[in-house]
Order: C-alpha cells, then sequence, then structure tokens
C-alpha cells in the first residue's frame, strides 16, 4: 500500500503545523490535508499581472506601451506590467528589493503601511533621494508585520500612469479566520489624458470633470421632496457660496476608466472558486483620486481586516474605500454561478466591476448605477450635525460677530470651506491655539469618540436603510494593542483647501508655505485630532506608525494607517511616537497632496 508523503509548507515548523492541526481539530495523519490558515502561499489564482515572491525581489520601472481597456496607452510599467505584479513577502523574514529605474526622470517605490526605517520608506525629500535614470536602489528592511497592503510611486504624479501594485505580506502564525482561496482586488482610476494635463484642467476650474450637475428636473424632484420654501433657500445658499453641492469628486468617470488589477469593465477579469469554499478578498484601493463603494449583490461580506490589521468579523453588504485604504473580506458562495464583484465609484460617475465564477466565461448580472447625491447641511461644517438653520454663511455657527479683517492667513477660504471664510486664520480658531502647540488640554479617556465625529454614517450617496454598510464605529480590533497609556498632549490639524484656485493644505498653508515639519517627541503617546474645514472628504496617511481609530471600541479601538475625514467631521487616532526620524503625512488624493496637502513629521 503506497504512504502519502506530509504535505511540506515552506518556511512553517513541526510546531506550527502541529498547533494549526490541533485547531483545526485534525490528527498528524491528516496533515496531507493543508491546513487553510497554513497555505496563503500560492492562494492568489488569478492576478494577472504576475507574482514575485520574497524575500529578494527585482523591479525594473519603465514607461512603455500596453493596451488598457482596450485603446493603446503609454502607462508605467513593472516588470513589463501596469499595474505592478503582486510582491508576496513573509513575516519575519528581511525583505530586499532592489529596484531599476528605467524611466528618463526619477522615481521611486513607498511600501505603504510598512513599519521600516525612515530610509526605506520610499519619500524623495523627506528621507530619501529618490531613485535617478539608470540608478538601482536596494530597499532592505526586516517585516514585522503582516496583512494586505500596496505599493506605489511617490514621485510627482507618477501614481496616476499606474505605477502601483500589492503587497501581501503573509502570517507567520495562525491568522483568526479561515479561507480556501484567495484573490487580490486592486482597484485602480486609468485616464489617458497626461496627469499634468489633469492638473492643469484643475487649477483652470475645479469642476472641469463634474458633468453630473443639477437640473430643473431635479430641482423640482427637491420641491416635491422638501418643499419649495427649503429646496430654494438651500440652493440659494450653495450659488451664494459659487459651489455646486454635487462637487463629489474633482476627477471623474469623463476622464477616468476604472480598472481592477488593470483590466476594465468591458474584459470580464474572473476569479474562479468551487462552490461552498470560502474565498478571502485582498481588496486595496490604488487610484488616484477615487473612493469607491464596494458590493457582491447575492452574496454576504464579512470584513475581517482593515490596513492590514485583523479586526473582529463584521457581516456586510457593502463598504466604501478611500484612497489607500485596504479591506479583507470572506465570501462563501454556494452556488455553481456567477457574481458580481461591483466596485461604484462614489460621485456615481462610473464603475469596476469583476467576475466571481466557478468556470472562465461565465457573467453575472451588472447593478444599475445610483444616482449622484447630493452634499448637504453636514458637509458645511456644522460642527458634529449642529443645526445651521439660520446661520450666518459668511462664518462657522457662532462666529458672525467676528471681525475677519483683523486676521490673516487663509486668502480666498470661501469655496471649500465650509461656510466662507473668507481671510480667516484658522489657527486663531478658539481652542485651536493650544493644540497646534501642543500643549495638553482637556484630554478625553482613551478610545472614546470625539465630539463632531460620524463613525457611525457611512457617507455621501450611501443608505444604510437599503443594505448593511460598513462604517468605522463597526471596527473592533482583535485583540488590544500593546501600548496603553493614555496620551499626554493632543494636536490638532486643519484640513484646508480652496476649491477655486485648486490649493490644499494643513491649517491653511500649503506644504511650500509652512516654517518645520511636525513634531512628535519619540516614545510620546499622542492624540492627533483632524478637522475637515473642506467639502471634501480626505484620506488621510501618516508614514511610518499606526493610527489608533478613536471610534468608541475602548480598549479594541483599530489600527489604520489612513483615515478617511468627511466633510465637517472631526476624527481623532492615537498615536506611539516609536519610530525615530522623518516621516510623510499627507492626504493621498494625489492632486491634493500635489497641490500642498503634504506635511512632515519629526520624530525626535
Amino acid at each position: 500500500m503506497a504512504t502519502t508523503k506530509p504535505l511540506e509548507l515552506p518556511g512553517l515548523s513541526r510546531r506550527q503545523l502541529l498547533k494549526g492541526a490541533s485547531a483545526l481539530g485534525l490528527s498528524t495523519a491528516a496533515l496531507g490535508l493543508r491546513p487553510v490558515w497554513a497555505n496563503p502561499w500560492g492562494q492568489t489564482h488569478s492576478y494577472a499581472q504576475g507574482t514575485a515572491i520574497g524575500p529578494n525581489v527585482s523591479l525594473a520601472i519603465r514607461r512603455e506601451s500596453l493596451p488598457v481597456a482596450g485603446q493603446s496607452a503609454r502607462p508605467i510599467t513593472i516588470n513589463h506590467s501596469s499595474p505592478g505584479p503582486l510582491i508576496r513577502l513573509r513575516e519575519g523574514e528581511d525583505a530586499v528589493l532592489s529596484v531599476t529605474n528605467l524611466l528618463d526622470e526619477d522615481t521611486s517605490i513607498h511600501w505603504h503601511g510598512m513599519i521600516l526605517p525612515p530610509s526605506m520608506d520610499g519619500v524623495p525629500g523627506v528621507s530619501f533621494a529618490g531613485i535617478a535614470p539608470g540608478e538601482t536602489f536596494t530597499y532592505r528592511f526586516p517585516v514585522r508585520q503582516h496583512g494586505t497592503y500596496w505599493y506605489h510611486s511617490h514621485s510627482g504624479l507618477q501614481e496616476q500612469l499606474g505605477h502601483a501594485g500589492p503587497l501581501i505580506i503573509d502570517a507567520q502564525e495562525r491568522e483568526p479566520f479561515r479561507y480556501e482561496r484567495e484573490h487580490v482586488v486592486l482597484l485602480t482610476d486609468w485616464s489617458f489624458e497626461e496627469p499634468a494635463d489633469i492638473f492643469r484642467h484643475l487649477k483652470l476650474g475645479e469642476g472641469y470633470y463634474n458633468f453630473q450637475e443639477r437640473t430643473v428636473a431635479d430641482f423640482f424632484r427637491d420641491v416635491e421632496k422638501n418643499g419649495f420654501a427649503d429646496t430654494a433657500a438651500q440652493r440659494a445658499m450653495w450659488a451664494k457660496m459659487r459651489m455646486s453641492s454635487r462637487d463629489i469628486a474633482d476627477v471623474t468617470g469623463h476622464t477616468y476608466t476604472y480598472l481592477i488589477n488593470g483590466h476594465s469593465p468591458s474584459d470580464n477579469w474572473t476569479a474562479l472558486f468551487k462552490p461552498g469554499e470560502t474565498l478571502r478578498l485582498r481588496v486595496i484601493n490604488g487610484s488616484a483620486m477615487s473612493y469607491f463603494d464596494v458590493r457582491i449583490p447575492g452574496l454576504k461580506m464579512t470584513v475581517v481586516a482593515a490596513d492590514g490589521q485583523p479586526v473582529q468579523p463584521v457581516p456586510v453588504d457593502e463598504f466604501r474605500i478611500g484612497i489607500a485604504e485596504t479591506y479583507d473580506v470572506l465570501v462563501t458562495p454556494q452556488e455553481d454561478s456567477a457574481y458580481t464583484l461591483f466596485a461604484e465609484s462614489m460621485d456615481r460617475s462610473g464603475h469596476a466591476h469583476c467576475t466571481l465564477a466557478t468556470r472562465l466565461g461565465m457573467v453575472a448580472a451588472i447593478p444599475e448605477r445610483r444616482r449622484i447625491a447630493d452634499r448637504g447641511m453636514e458637509a458645511m461644517g456644522a460642527h458634529g450635525g449642529m443645526e445651521m438653520a439660520g446661520m450666518d454663511h459668511s462664518g462657522l455657527s457662532g462666529m458672525q460677530g467676528m471681525d475677519h479683517s483683523s486676521m490673516s492667513g487663509i486668502q480666498d477660504m470661501d469655496h471649500s470651506s465650509m461656510s466662507g471664510m473668507q481671510d480667516m486664520d484658522h489657527s486663531g480658531m478658539s481652542g485651536m491655539q493650544n493644540m497646534a502647540s501642543g500643549e495638553t488640554t482637556g484630554l478625553l479617556p482613551v478610545g472614546a469618540a470625539q465630539p463632531g465625529s460620524r463613525y457611525d454614517q457611512p457617507g455621501i450617496g450611501l443608505d444604510p436603510r437599503e443594505r448593511r454598510v460598513l462604517v468605522y464605529r463597526d471596527l473592533r480590533a482583535f485583540a488590544p494593542w500593546p501600548d496603553r497609556r493614555p496620551p499626554s498632549r493632543e494636536l490638532e490639524l486643519l484640513l484646508t483647501g480652496n476649491m477655486e484656485r485648486y490649493m490644499w493644505s494643513f491649517d491653511g498653508k500649503k506644504f511650500s508655505e509652512v516654517d518645520g515639519p511636525i513634531r512628535f517627541y519619540k516614545d510620546e503617546r499622542l492624540r492627533l485630532i483632524l478637522f475637515n474645514d473642506t467639502m471634501m472628504e480626505h484620506p488621510i496617511h501618516l508614514h511610518g506608525m499606526w493610527m489608533e481609530l478613536e471610534n468608541g471600541a475602548g480598549e479594541l479601538i483599530p489600527r489604520k494607517h489612513t483615515l478617511n475625514v468627511k466633510p465637517g467631521e472631526r476624527v481623532s487616532a492615537l498615536i506611539t511616537a516609536d519610530a525615530e526620524g522623518s516621516w510623510a503625512f499627507h492626504c493621498h488624493l494625489l492632486y491634493h497632496m500635489d497641490a500642498g496637502m503634504f506635511r512632515v513629521v519629526k520624530v525626535a
């Protein structure tokens, strides 16, 4: 009788194998069957751009001709693909990633969400010089985490040209969930315009790409719903601010084709499964400017990780994913059928989709795109939902009597700030000077949701009455994080901008105007508060350190590397400043960052 050779799993010790077998209720004789948790290697069956398995990886960056959405294009490629290959590393190893620049300009790679030395972070001008044409730079860093991440250029506007790819870190130990198969879903936005032209158009007029403005029919529909007086008042208010309630996205499907793993909707990219299998979908928003609402009609999703960090399972029908965020979800299709994974742009101007199926060539129904939503009062910075009725829209609620002529520092803020705050020095707002200077002021309990946060709201255009939508308040860490100290101080930053002039900033100052870095003290416990004083969502990313989102989950507040801040919202996070050096801190809307919404954090 032939014997069955026990399955050998690369890099797993006998202790880990036995531990996993015990957890699954298997005997050692059953180890010829692969435990789900111990089999991440090779699980991605259909990432079409190829896979580079570490710890030693070589990457070559070029610009070359490739078809995109059936048309000839000139993206930036990484190892001849755009987006780049899936890089697969393993927790506990030392990564050695050699990047050769074959472009005619400097380039870089930032390993988004990775905790590593500052010189390996890949941000030119911060703690790294960039990679000159013809040169090779070798990134070396220990891999001390696991989960779903991604990589992208941090040089100019190269990210818009496809200079990005997925980065998966396999866990050393068993993860707290099980699955039989996985697929990477990398969402990007592609334009056949050059990025510099897109930026120039935004400078010419913030509504350049918005072709979904309100019509007479919309007006009468609102009158029927809200009455003539309220509708007329709201229209007059928006007109006074020279804004549109449909300023949802700066760049839209008018120029963008939305892609999954480099494939347009017409490609019918297909991820295979067997009925009854549990699939892990690693969803990454690697786009330049687009938020997506993701759902799979007919399948319930269970969110099990956010930004690479495990969270307690959350069953949902849909989730919004901000730029640079990642979510891991589990689905278990039971039928020998096809399902559509539908990623709809937040402004409803387009979508990406792919098919989950048991066989290639199968298709499923494509959901009808929803109507664009209108921004409401909460976007005007009603400070956590305060009534705006009777408000003097030349200033924030309660500020009607202020002498704005005596303030200075932010010119022409009326178009992007919540209610026409011309010439206002935001650092002088009541109570904020002390916070900006880093003084300890009235600290709230650790893990408590901050006043003005809207963690229980999914965001514009999503109705939780229609389906179960993920919100930030749902996210709970799988276990408490090691540093349980309360914060010793608070630092508050305003997210500011001017849509009319397309200038974006922190505290009213573009990066080119600031005097120096934001200071974190080495190993301090800090509360960072972000207040969005604009009418746009901002995905804020801190390099080198985790932000622990204070969403009311107490000791189980979740770790994130990117925080979405809704218009008029106040978001807070705890930070352990354990990463000495200089780090980038910025909005991950590419053109916002390039227009000035960028700072350097110095930890010393």
